[in-house]
Formats: structure tokens, sequence, C-alpha cells
């Protein structure tokens, strides 16, 4: 399938890693602007953008998501499906625009924790289990019909740090199983609503 990658922190390289040696070919990745860091405020790019730069891809870097330039730009790459890690709410004109649509992969068993720093939250309410989540990007966050779900046990004395780097890789190896049955259109889902 042709994909556009949208994403930033590590978290979503070994995704981006796994996309790319795969059979599926990524036709340039969206992520954020590089920003200024550090004491002597030195331009900082986004980790997605360094891997994807050192493998030869373009980068687009949008201020604002509805710029009409920017959808444009999209639109030209005929996408076939959006795949978001870790990236920003996109708007409803950029989630519709490929015809196999977006998906999105969050590090939680939706509809648990959903919003933002659900890895945290997991370990601050004790739980002993979490995962990660893939789904189809609909109008409400974090809330769109799950294709596939990966339980993962939480160490006691782990960190959040640590959890997040195993939830990352677990992430990129369900990310494209689901692909390569969304080629194969073999995708079920199972809704959200009420959840």
């Amino acid at each position: 399938m042709r994909l556009i990658f949208m994403g930033t922190p590590d978290f979503a390289l070994p995704s981006l890693s796994g996309l790319l040696d795969s059979e599926h070919q990524v036709l340039t990745v969206v992520t954020r602007p590089d920003r200024p860091r550090g004491r002597g405020l030195k331009e900082s790019e986004p980790p997605v953008k360094r891997l994807a730069v050192a493998r030869g891809l373009p980068v687009m870097q949008p201020e604002n998501l509805k710029d009409p330039d920017f959808i444009r730009r999209l639109a030209e790459y005929r996408a076939d499906l959006f795949v978001v890690v870790a990236f920003r709410i996109l708007p409803q004109e950029v989630v519709a625009m490929p015809p196999r649509g977006t998906i999105d992969i969050h590090p939680s068993m939706l509809p648990r924790y959903r919003g933002a720093a659900p890895i945290q939250w997991a370990i601050i309410n004790g739980e002993t289990e979490t995962g990660v989540s893939v789904f189809f990007i609909g109008r409400k966050i974090d809330a769109g019909d799950i294709i596939r779900q990966c339980a993962v046990p939480i160490d006691p004395d782990e960190t959040a740090g640590e959890l997040s780097e195993r939830l990352a890789r677990t992430s990129a190896g369900l990310l494209l199983e689901v692909i390569d049955e969304m080629a194969a259109g073999r995708v079920a889902t199972v809704s959200q609503e009420g959840a």
C-alpha cells in the first residue's frame, strides 16, 4: 500500500522503521516543525524527521495542518492510507482524504486511558497490564473503531520510559500486521461507541 506516515517523537521510530523495511511504500513523512531546544536554543529536528531524512524520504513540517497548500500537497501523493503515531490532532479534511482511511496507534487498551499520558496513568494507577490499540481515527479523540489490540504486562518496577520503549516496539509489529491485513482486504473492526 502507498502510505503517508505522520509522527514526531522517539515512540514513532520503530513503527516508521518497520514500514520502511516492509513491502509497503512510505511516500512522505509529516512531522512537527523544527523547534529551538536547550540552553543555546539551537534548532532541533524531531526524531521522525531525522530517520526520514537518513532514509531519503521527503518530509513535510506544516505549522498549520489546515493550511490549503499543505492539504493540496498531501492530496497530490494519492496515498491509500495515512498512518499516525504520536502526532497532532488532524483536521477532518485530512483524516477523510485517503480511500483506506487514517489509522492511529494509542498506547493503551482503548477505551481505557484515552487522551494524553496513557502510559503514565497506567503506572500511576497501579495497573498490571496495558497494551496498544490500532484504530481508525474518527471525529472524537481516540474513539474510532478499533482494528486490533495487543495486551502487554507492566513489570512491577518498570518506569514510564521503559514501558514506552516496549510499547513502541509492540506497536510497530501490530501496525505492520494491520496494514498487511488491510492490503489483503481482511480487516474487521470493533466499535467504541458507548464505551
